[in-house]
């Protein structure tokens, strides 16, 4: 697969992303292309990564054409406005990466830049799948089954989300997860603060008539709470974009403080040092099922194309990792398939075949 990988995007841009990108194209068939300003990129290369083993061959890779370079010399700050720097800089690294997929000479595109102007991009340039009213940012994220991780939609595309669209995440994750994270049937839930089919605000009531009576191939199982997300039982959660955007932010910060308060606690006493030297590879083993990076980023569902959003602190490694999900979305043709099953669902209901099919769901709130 071709991936193009804006090398201008990020707080680690270029050093991080361009050694990312090469580390992705000699440990896979992917070809690389670093779409950004060639002379940075080029001088990011005249220093080693210091931790990336082995270290890629970059001239090698270069000649090969297993990586290459498109320059430009426009890039959208972390801080910019989203839509209006799309707009004003029609050449900038993000732009040149979503007009390679749209005129296939790319197969996916990967960027650790501004998240709002890569959804704005997409959406301009590759435009919505027919029947998709919002692309939605969906992330995955570790569970206590190693080989069961979490597909979270939407992570922060939509805040204020109307009950359609949340039937339309539920269609679009569930073609993700089966496609590209491996389960056959993926189990789709809910988020509510409460698992009975009642429970919920007005949105998520009316979400829950819609996935559970108008949404017959998805294999929806109700409800999930907070304490679902970690628990490796349920394969996709949908939810707004603000609550999605709540549950990752809170996730992240909620790991960082545990590994400190481990740490701390650890040196504290010797005794607790010689036990965490025992432990160690336990620990170690923990760390990489509990490491973000690994999982590849963010794809952005519902556009006519594969696009990969990840963290904007991305070191090398998880640029590679983003590249290969980037790849794999393009291996499983993910915006046909997510296509094809936004099409086969039902019309959806009237507002009084809603509120009809609602009532029946009613219960004895407690």
């Amino acid at each position: 697969m071709r991936i193009a990988l804006d090398a201008m995007g990020g707080d680690n841009a270029p050093y991080e992303i361009v050694w990312g990108g090469a580390f992705a194209a000699a440990q896979t068939a992917d070809s690389i292309i670093l779409v950004g300003d060639e002379p940075q990129i080029k001088n990011a290369f005249l220093t080693r990564h210091p931790t990336l083993r082995p270290t890629p061959n970059v001239t090698e890779l270069l000649q090969s054409g297993k990586l290459k370079i498109v320059h430009t010399d426009e890039s959208i700050a972390m801080d910019d406005a989203p839509a209006a720097a799309v707009r004003r800089k029609k050449n900038c690294s993000i732009n040149v990466c979503m007009r390679m997929v749209k005129e296939n000479e790319a197969d996916a595109a990967v960027s650790a830049g501004n998240s709002g102007a890569m959804a704005a991009s997409a959406l301009f340039i590759l435009g919505r799948i027919k029947g998709v009213s919002r692309p939605a940012i969906a992330t995955v994220m570790p569970t206590a089954n190693a080989d069961r991780p979490l597909l979270l939609l939407d992570a922060g595309a939509n805040t204020d989300c109307h009950y359609e669209w949340l039937r339309e995440f539920a269609t679009m994750g569930e073609a993700y997860s089966r496609l590209v994270l491996g389960p056959q049937k993926p189990e789709v839930g809910l988020m509510s603060i409460g698992t009975e089919d009642c429970k919920g605000n007005e949105l998520t009531k009316r979400a829950f008539a819609l996935l559970r009576h108008y949404a017959p191939t998805l294999n929806f199982k109700g409800n999930v709470e907070g304490h679902d997300v970690f628990e490796g039982n349920i394969d996709v959660i949908v939810c707004d974009g603000f609550v999605g955007n709540v549950i990752l932010k809170t996730s992240e910060s909620a790991a960082h403080a545990i590994g400190g308060w481990l740490k701390r606690i650890i040196m504290s006493k010797f005794i607790y040092k010689l036990a965490a030297l025992i432990l160690k590879p336990a620990l170690r083993q923990f760390k990489r099922h509990m490491d973000p990076e690994v999982f590849g980023g963010a794809p952005l569902l519902g556009v006519n194309g594969n696009v990969i959003i990840t963290h904007g602190s991305s070191s090398a490694r998880a640029i590679a990792y983003a590249c290969k999900a980037g790849s794999r979305a393009a291996e499983h043709n993910v915006a046909r398939e997510i296509e094809t099953n936004i099409a086969a669902l039902p019309p959806a209901p009237t507002e009084e075949e809603l509120e009809a099919t609602q009532r029946a769901n009613e219960c004895s709130e407690k």
